[in-house]
This record gives structure tokens, C-alpha cells and sequence, in this order.
């Protein structure tokens, strides 16, 4: 087992005095709070509110001004399916077995008590719309994919006109939409596109569901590849004024192999201000429907009783290191994401938390925030306390994971990963990052195959890798006694 899943219980408050803490007790019970739980794809921190010069995200911006955003928080697995298993279960990635695309984690973990199946053992209605647990995308827009029946009472998988634009999708790799960059300035409106469709269905059911305690989670596909978006949002971002990311000399020169498998060669200048042109003109789509979520709730006067949820399954490189583009990488450009917790009546609401918060932190921060026992010995921790007080002491790391080669890791260091693995074939082998608030510390294949250590302090690029400097010895060590305490078996 992770040693971390040995944490201690967690603490059970009463959210309708911790967080809506005002005079309801002379109007009777208080309501219970209902939770939004918006979850967008592939989207990294290029926004507004983490301090991008360029892509406009006024409503990501406007939930950051009334909850806590915080800087430094990172996936378990920068790919959507083992990173939707773990953040939905609370579990890492070794402990639910998902370490590809194709599992459904109730393979490995067949009794595991996902966070809205909680919710819904607990009175709520729990729904989902859209794209919660993984689905390939786009080849399994409007379907179930790998979705978890015990977790909803009520699915709605939308389907916009975006699937039937799909031959006229430009891709750097013909037919390939999915897997590869690729990008479409879409005719019509906002309301023909997938996402379009779902956040209307999400506000019908907020419409319906606003006098009993509701678990909407609505799952956002933009800016996932293909970089779909109405063509107004590809005018914000005229191409000849987009920066690109240029890489050092030499930057790559001190980085293990493994690190750098996500390099495209297919990216001449000129096609990467075109997908980046389209990728931030996904992200502000993706933003302008987040918005329509974010009216209804105030239309609906349900924002006073509402926690907002908002983060990425993962983050997304855009050329960085000579050219990485996408995920599945250890760098901070694939492992950090987004995450906005706006819950009623705390005190930190518009600050931002420079603590390290992983996914895995989310579902013990809504059971506490809303007054439920989750399962015993979950790995993350909750972030309640940092939602009063964005600055509080937290002595926490993250840890993110992603394999190389064979079937689905044959080297995982958990037991349900390794049982995975052996059933895919085995072969591959583990590369694991820990951050704390200086540093990131990876190994690959503990060690064998490369060693990095960034100092962020000094180097929030990661353009140095100083793991084999004298100088920082020590450091290495206790980061390296760190990291396999919390991977130990």
C-alpha cells in the first residue's frame, strides 16, 4: 500500500455552521450545500487568473474572485482516464490500477465508494453531464465511454455539431483527431457545440433540482484536441500577436530520455501559432459556457448554498523543451493544473494558496466541506482549512506518475497497478515526480533510467536539471526518501 493512504481521519464539520455560518438557525434547518463540479479537459494554467498575458477567461477569473485559487496543484497522472479514476475515487493511480486509457477502475477496485456515489449514498441527487470518468475524445462524444453507473442517478452525454464538423478538422496527422493536435474555427453558435449543449442541459437540471441538495458534475471537452471553437473566439487571438514558446539551447541536453517522449517534429512555426491560436481559442469557449453555469447559479439564488468545484483532469504542454506538446510528461507544464474551490462563507475567498494541493485532495475537501464521512485511509487531504486560511501551514507533496512502454507498466510500484499490468501484457517501466513548494524531484525507473531535480525558486522553467550536482546532494536524498515512502508497497 502508498504509505500516504495511511493519513490520519479526517475531520467532520457541520457545513451548514462552518461554511454558511449565518442566521439560519432562526429560519429553521439550514440547507444542506449542494455542490458544482466542473471538471474541463487537457486544460493547462494558460489563464488570466494564473497570470497568462494573452488568453482572456473572465468567468474561470470571476470564480477565482470568489473562491481560492490555488498555484501549486497537480494531477496523479497526466492522462485523462487513470487521472479521472483517481481524483473520482480519491485514490492514486497504483491503488486503483489504471495506468492507460482502457480500464474501467472497477476492474481492479470493484467495491470502492467513488466521490458522487458518497454524495448519492448520502440523500443527494447526483448527475453528470458530460465528460466526468474518461471518454475517448472525439470518437466517444455522445456515448457512455468508461462512465461508473453506481455513481449518478441521472447521465446526459451531449452531442454538438462539433462531431459532424469532423471532416472539416484540420490534423497534423490526417483522420487522427484524438491523439493529436488538431483544430477546427467552427461555424455557428455557441449552443450547436458540445459543450454548448451541456452546459444548457446542466442549467435545466439546476433549473429542476433547486429545492433539494444536488452533485452536478459537468465535465467540459474543450480544449481538448480537436481545438474546436465558433469562429468569434478565434478572433481574440490574432496569430501574428501570439507568442510561442522557444526553448533554450541546450535545455535538453541534462534530461533523461524518458522525459521527453511527448516531442513532436511536426510543428514548424507557422503551425504552431495556428494550434496555439486554437487552443486558447478553445480554453475561452470552454470559459464562455462555464459562465452560463455560473448566471444560472446567481439567477437561481443558488450561489449562497452552493460549493463551486473547477480544475483540469491534467495540464498540457504547448512546445515547451523543444517542443513537447500535449501531456504525459513529468514537467510542471503536464502536471499542474487549475484548481478553484469557491465555497459560501469562507473567509479566503479571492486570495490564492502558494501550498501544494494534489486532485486526490478534492474528494476528502467536499465530503468535509458538506459534512460526510468518506472512506477510511484515503491518500489526499483536505483543503478546508486552506479555503479559511489560503496562507496556512501545509507540509504536503504531490506526487504524479506516468509509464513508459509495455501494456501498463510492468514496474508500477502498487499492488492493483501491478495486477493491471500483468494483465495488459506487463513490460515498461514507472517514472514518478514529487513537488513540493522549491522543488521537483523524478525518478524513472527508480533512478535507473534518470534522475531530475528543478529548483523552482531559481528556475520555474525546469531549464536546469541539477540532480547531479554536488551542491544539492542532500536535497536529492531527502527527496528521493521521500518520494519512495509515499510509493512503498
Amino acid at each position: 500500500m502508498i504509505a500516504s493512504f495511511l493519513c490520519r481521519p479526517l475531520l467532520v464539520v457541520v457545513a451548514a455552521l462552518a461554511i454558511a455560518g449565518t442566521s439560519q438557525a432562526q429560519n429553521g434547518p439550514a440547507k444542506r450545500l449542494n455542490v458544482l463540479y466542473v471538471v474541463s479537459d487537457d486544460l493547462n494554467c494558460a489563464l488570466s487568473c494564473y497570470g497568462h498575458q494573452q488568453v482572456k477567461s473572465p468567468n474561470i477569473d470571476r470564480l477565482a474572485a470568489r473562491g481560492v485559487r490555488f498555484e501549486r496543484a497537480y494531477c496523479q497522472f497526466p492522462l485523462c482516464n487513470p487521472s479521472r479514476a483517481s481524483f473520482l475515487t480519491g485514490l492514486r493511480p497504483d491503488q486503483t490500477g489504471v495506468l492507460n486509457n482502457a480500464i474501467q477502475f472497477r476492474r481492479n477496485i470493484p467495491d470502492v465508494v467513488t466521490m458522487p456515489q458518497l454524495f448519492r449514498q448520502a440523500g443527494y441527487f447526483v448527475a453528470r453531464v458530460g465528460k466526468l470518468y474518461h471518454y475517448g475524445v472525439p470518437g466517444q462524444i455522445g456515448t457512455d465511454g468508461l462512465d461508473d453507473p453506481p455513481s449518478w442517478q441521472k447521465v446526459i452525454n451531449p452531442r454538438g455539431r462539433d462531431k459532424d464538423d469532423e471532416p472539416k478538422i484540420f490534423s497534423l496527422t490526417p483522420g487522427n483527431f484524438g491523439g493529436t493536435p488538431s483544430w477546427l474555427s467552427a461555424d455557428g453558435a455557441d449552443e450547436e457545440q458540445t459543450d454548448g449543449i451541456g452546459a444548457a442541459e446542466a442549467i435545466k437540471l439546476m433549473e429542476q433540482l433547486q429545492d433539494k441538495p444536488f452533485f452536478l458534475a459537468v465535465g467540459f471537452y474543450r480544449p481538448h484536441t480537436p481545438y474546436v471553437a465558433p469562429h468569434k473566439y478565434f478572433g481574440l487571438y490574432p496569430r501574428d500577436k501570439l507568442a510561442i514558446v522557444t526553448t533554450l539551447p541546450g535545455d535538453r541536453d541534462d534530461i533523461p530520455a524518458p522525459a521527453l517522449t511527448s516531442t513532436r517534429r511536426d510543428l514548424d512555426e507557422k503551425l504552431q501559432r495556428e494550434a496555439t491560436q486554437a487552443y486558447f481559442a478553445s480554453i475561452s469557449f470552454m470559459d464562455a459556457q462555464l459562465g452560463k453555469l455560473l448566471d444560472a447559479l446567481d439567477r437561481l439564488k443558488l450561489a449562497d448554498n452552493t460549493i463551486v468545484v473547477f480544475h483540469s483532469d491534467h495540464g498540457y504542454h504547448l512546445g515547451e523543451h523543444g517542443m513537447l506538446w500535449q501531456k504525459q510528461s513529468l514537467f510542471e507544464e503536464s502536471a499542474r493544473v487549475p484548481l478553484i474551490v469557491a465555497a459560501p462563507g469562507m473567509k479566503g475567498n479571492g486570495r490564492s494558496s502558494p501550498r501544494v494541493a494534489e486532485l486526490i485532495d478534492v474528494y476528502p475537501t467536499l465530503a468535509e466541506l458538506c459534512g460526510l464521512t468518506p472512506p477510511e485511509k484515503l491518500p489526499g487531504q483536505s483543503l478546508a482549512g486552506l479555503l479559511a486560511d489560503p496562507q496556512q501551514a501545509r507540509d504536503k507533496p504531490a506526487l504524479t506518475q506516468v509509464f513508459r512502454g509495455g501494456g501498463g507498466g510492468g514496474k508500477a510500484r502498487g499492488k492493483k497497478a501491478k495486477e493491471s499490468a500483468k494483465q495488459d501484457g506487463g513490460g515498461g517501466f514507472a517514472g514518478y515526480s514529487l513537488r513540493r513548494e522549491r522543488w521537483r524531484y523524478t525518478e524513472w525507473d527508480e533512478g535507473r533510467r534518470g534522475v531530475e531535480l528543478y529548483d523552482h525558486d531559481a528556475d520555474p522553467q525546469e531549464y536546469t536539471n541539477l540532480a547531479q550536482d554536488p551542491k544539492h546532494a542532500q536535497t536529492v536524498k531527502e527527496l528521493s526518501q521521500r518520494l519512495r515512502k509515499l510509493t512503498r508497497n
